[in-house]
């Protein structure tokens, strides 16, 4: 629709009160048996007149909706902004407009401040069950302890989500020794190896990386977690290099293909998730969240009954050197 007819549409009442008048003058001009010449010329003259201030009209109409339009898609509009209100309905309008922002920000900010204590509590409740998680350690030996382990687990990964989800920035981006963080990782999780049986093919890494020693430490830790859950007794899982990409690939139960895309969802388990009832869904999808802001690359690559590859590109992203 033009925006010459949306005018016409908004002066509907206007246009139509010229038929009018036209309609009454000419039933006086008839009933009084006056010279219709003369209501020709009457109305010419009402019509030379009436096209400049429609013309005037018109302009100021269309300059205010251009205005209102471009701001539109703008989420913030500052109220010097907004056009002036040319008569009491237009200002009665731009001050519900004010009304209606000001409690939406108010109401936002109470949401904002809600969640934030909310999240300042899991925080610390976080970090506060790690004290009795870790006496239980000292006490548990064999297959129970696996379980604390996997409770520390779930643990981590709460903090991990609420400090994502909070936009948190406690990154310390320095020069590390890689084989040091993955051998802390793989130690984490040596008794299951141990008890399964599972035969660990490790190739020492020689290079120090620009990254986050902890949120790194993180990332492998959920990536060899995923391993574990899905290599049955007896399977290798190797970890080894590939230039600056930490590759860690187990000989499990792989992943379907129409699964793979999803991987990184947040809360997408999977036929295998969902069948084996191991996985939370989040573990992949914090991972990924975390390279993507220390700026790691992070890829899977799977086939059903053989196994699942996972490579960790040390080397993308923008690096910034503390």
């Amino acid at each position: 629709m033009t925006t010459l007819s949306k005018y016409l549409q908004t002066r509907i009442l206007w246009l139509l009160l010229p038929p009018l008048w036209a309609l009454f003058l000419f039933t006086i001009f008839w009933l009084y048996a006056l010279p219709l010449p003369s209501l020709a010329y009457a109305l010419a003259v009402c019509l030379v007149f009436s096209l400049p201030w429609l013309s005037l009209d018109f302009y100021y109409w269309r300059r205010r909706h251009l205005q209102l339009q471009s701001l539109a898609p703008v989420l913030q509009v500052d109220f010097h902004q907004l056009p002036q209100p040319r008569n009491q309905i237009d200002a009665d309008w731009t001050e519900l407009f004010l009304n209606v922002c000001q409690h939406k920000q108010q109401q936002l900010e109470e949401t904002r401040q809600s969640n934030k204590q909310m999240q300042d509590y899991f925080i610390t409740w976080g970090h506060q069950i790690k004290t009795p998680i870790a006496a239980l350690r000292l006490q548990l030996q064999g297959e129970p302890l696996e379980q604390v382990q996997e409770i520390e687990q779930y643990v981590e990964m709460l903090l991990t989500y609420l400090h994502l989800e909070g936009q948190a920035s406690d990154y310390v981006i320095r020069q590390c020794n890689l084989d040091e963080i993955v051998q802390q990782a793989v130690r984490h999780f040596a008794p299951q190896f141990i008890r399964r049986r599972l035969r660990l093919n490790y190739q020492p890494f020689e290079q120090t990386v620009l990254t986050d020693q902890r949120w790194l430490l993180f990332v492998l830790e959920q990536v060899l977690s995923n391993a574990l859950k899905y290599t049955p007794e007896g399977g290798v899982i190797r970890v080894y290099g590939d230039g600056d990409t930490v590759v860690i690939a187990d000989s499990g139960i792989g992943i379907r293909p129409e699964d793979l895309p999803r991987v990184f969802e947040k809360g997408f388990t999977g036929y295998n998730g969902r069948t084996e009832r191991k996985s939370t869904g989040i573990g992949l999808y914090l991972s990924k969240q975390v390279c993507e802001r220390l700026g790691h690359g992070i890829t899977v690559t799977s086939r059903p009954g053989q196994g699942t590859l996972v490579r960790l590109d040390l080397s993308r992203g923008r690096r910034v050197v503390e």
